[in-house]
This record gives C-alpha cells, structure tokens and sequence, in this order.
C-alpha cells in the first residue's frame, strides 16, 4: 500500500509540474545564425528557468512573412507563436497593418541599453513593440595592399565624403587594374539603403506619405550612385555568390556593406592580414554621418500569445541584459547585436587577425551609437523597385529630379 501511494504522489508530482510547464515557440529563420542564436538563449534560460519549454520554429524568411500576414488578415491567432522575428525593413508594415497584434514592452525593457537607431525601427506612435536584435552596421572593408600599391594608407580611408571615394577608386583603378567595389550597376540598391540611412532620412515622411522627388539626401544617393557606375571603378556583379566571388578572388579592392559580410570576407583564407576596416563614406550633405546600417531584424511578442510574460521574461533575461550572451553569439555566430554593453565583452575586444590585428568589432561597437535613428515606413521594397525601373535612364542621362518624380508618381497609384 506505501509503495501505491508513493508512485500516486511521484505521478501527481510529475503531472503538476507537465500542468505547470509554459510553453514558448519562436519562429526564425536561418539555422546558422537566428535560429542557433536564439536555441543558444533557450539554452541559457532553460538553465535557470526548468519549467519554461523553448520551441524554435525554423522557417524561410518568406514562410515567416506569409503566415503572419495570412494569420493575421485573417484574425485567426491560435497557430501564431509566442516570439517572431521580423527583419527591420518590414516591422512598420506590420505594426501599421494589423494594430494590437503586437504587444507593447515600452515599460519592460531597458531599451536606453540599445542602440538609438534600432530602437526608432521597433517604435510606432511613441509606443516601443520589438526588442533590437542584430544590427546591420555598416563599414568600408578594404584590401590594405592594393590600396598601398596605388599609394593610400588607413588615413587616407577614414571619414571620407563618397565623392572621394570615387576619386581613389579611379586612381585604384588606373594604378592597378582592379576595381574598386563590386556591384550590380543596374539594381544594387544596398547602396542607395545605406547612403539614405547615414544621410538621417528614409523614402516616407512621418505621417507615411512619399518623401522622395523632393529629398535632397535621396537625390545625392542617387547621384552618387550613378557616378560610382559611370566612373568606371564597379566591376559588375550578378548575385551572392558572383559579389562574393569577387571579394575573395582579388577582383575588387573593397566593400561597403553591414558586418554580416565579414564571414564571407575571412572565407578568403590566402587573404589573412591584408583587411582593414574604415568608416563608412559620408554625402555631400549637412548633418550626414560615416555611419549606417544594411539589414537587421528585432523580436517581438505576438498579443495572442498565452505566455506573453514569460515570453517577455526570456527575451529580457537573454537578449536584453546579458552580456556575456552576446559574448558567446559574437564568437560562435560571428552575431554583432545592437545591446551596447556587448562592447564590454572579450569578443568585442579581440584583435582580429584577418583584418592585421585591428579590433573591428569594437569599432563597430562605437558606430552603431551613432547611427541616425529613422523610420523605414511600410514600402522600402516597393521603393526599391520603383527606382530600379528608373536606373538605366538615369545612367543613360535622366535628370535625377525627373526619375525621381516618375518613381513618386508610380508608387502613388501603386499603392495608395
């Protein structure tokens, strides 16, 4: 009879703890990076947190973007997960578009602990609904000995204006033979984005309407865009992995674009030591910056959630507060986040060999405070493309003022 009632009391025990258990699901994307980073917090939580269960959810980016729209157009929330990620160019469609479907943590993150820039993305109407993730800052990468043959130095990299830019890739050019950036001359939009950002403006004004034929700093993107092409110092480059081929191969002697390319960039393992790193090149404009984001995505609780709290706790004990964290995701995932106490850590500080010794990511530390903080509105992509469909005018001689007016006036009936 005692051993009866003690295997009851062992059942009951077990099935109140399974009763009590919460359950959490994510949905990211990417195994090798979002969705082990964020296996690694469920891990470090769980160690503390024995009666939370974790689920990451693999999914592609567009699987991701397509169920939450289907979801919740449709206002059928029982599938939704408790934490999405959604990449920072696409966060105010969904705030604007399906309102109250993402809870608010204005008041239970320390969001002063964050990059200012990212903490603008993840913000509607004054109310803050996301918590930062990774950042896309962005940095000029640079072959250290084709920029010595054609007689430049660090110095001569650093905090420079783009028109200056092009002035050393023609001399690049001329003296070594090697092009300067490599790029798609016809729809390469990744610099057009961070020229926009590092300038302090985006496409949209903040009641949402079109702030394109009129914005100056769009217009010198564009410019500059256009000269870097006709300049003759852009090897043209069609997708990931003929970009990348370039950069690894030699054929060009540098690349603008966000710490995510640094991976890509150590692939090139006969190349170790010949890297640097310079701030980004700035516009001819007041109050532009050396400083910019490509890319980045933010978490963020669904309202439908049963687990809100607890979801909001695990975000916070990991994501939000520990630095030792981002420590770990630096050194296993090559993840630069947006928390700047990061900085702090060893990883940060570490001399990195591919690049001579220089500790870039301590570096981009420092610049990711200095980001202009913006908002990205709900139609990037669709700007994108509206101005893609004007580029080959533009190269053959277009007046800027004009495209830009026809790009206006097409997303005005396209969209509104």
């Amino acid at each position: 009879m005692k051993k009866l009632i003690l295997a009851s009391v062992v059942g009951l025990s077990c099935l109140s703890q399974s009763v009590l258990a919460k359950d959490i699901t994510v949905w990211a994307w990417d195994p090798n990076f979002n969705i082990a980073i964020m296996q690694e917090a469920a891990d470090v939580y769980k160690s503390k947190h024995s009666d939370v269960n974790i689920n990451v959810v693999e999914f592609s980016k567009t699987e991701i973007e397509q169920k939450l729209h289907t979801m919740l157009a449709s206002g059928v929330t029982s599938a939704l997960p408790d934490v999405v990620l959604i990449e920072d160019y696409n966060v105010q469609k969904y705030l604007q578009s399906y309102p109250g479907s993402f809870y608010e943590m204005t008041n239970d993150i320390d969001y002063s602990q964050f990059a200012p820039y990212k903490r603008s993305i993840v913000t509607f109407d004054d109310k803050v609904y996301g918590l930062p993730f990774d950042t896309g800052v962005t940095g000029l990468f640079y072959r250290t000995d084709i920029l010595a043959k054609a007689g430049f130095t660090h110095t001569d990299l650093n905090n420079i204006t783009w028109d200056r830019f092009i002035e050393i890739g023609q001399q690049v050019k001329e003296k070594t033979g090697i092009s300067l950036l490599g790029a798609n001359p016809s729809n390469d939009f990744q610099l057009i984005r961070l020229m926009v950002h590092s300038g302090g403006s985006w496409y949209f004004n903040k009641d949402g309407t079109f702030n394109i034929k009129n914005n100056k700093v769009v217009q010198e993107s564009v410019r500059i865009f256009r000269d870097l092409n006709l300049a003759g110092i852009v090897r043209p480059t069609i997708g990931w992995s003929e970009w990348v081929g370039s950069i690894n191969n030699g054929s060009v002697a540098s690349v603008i674009t966000g710490v995510w390319i640094i991976p890509s960039i150590k692939a090139g393992k006969d190349q170790e030591g010949k890297w640097a790193l310079a701030p980004t090149p700035r516009l001819n404009i007041d109050g532009a910056v050396n400083y910019s984001n490509l890319g980045g995505s933010s978490w963020f609780v669904l309202s439908a959630s049963k687990e809100k709290q607890t979801a909001i706790d695990f975000l916070n004990t990991t994501f939000a507060s520990d630095k030792e964290f981002y420590n770990t995701i630096l050194t296993n995932q090559g993840a630069v986040g947006s928390y700047l106490p990061a900085g702090n850590t060893d990883a940060y500080q570490t001399e990195d060999v591919h690049f001579n010794g220089q500790r870039i990511y301590s570096e981009f530390n420092e610049w990711i405070a200095k980001i202009p903080a913006i908002d990205y509105g709900m139609y990037t992509y669709e700007v994108d493309a509206a101005i893609a469909a004007q580029m080959p005018s533009i190269m053959k001689g277009l007046p800027i003022e004009e495209a830009l007016e026809r790009v206006e006036q097409q997303l005005k009936y396209q969209i509104q």
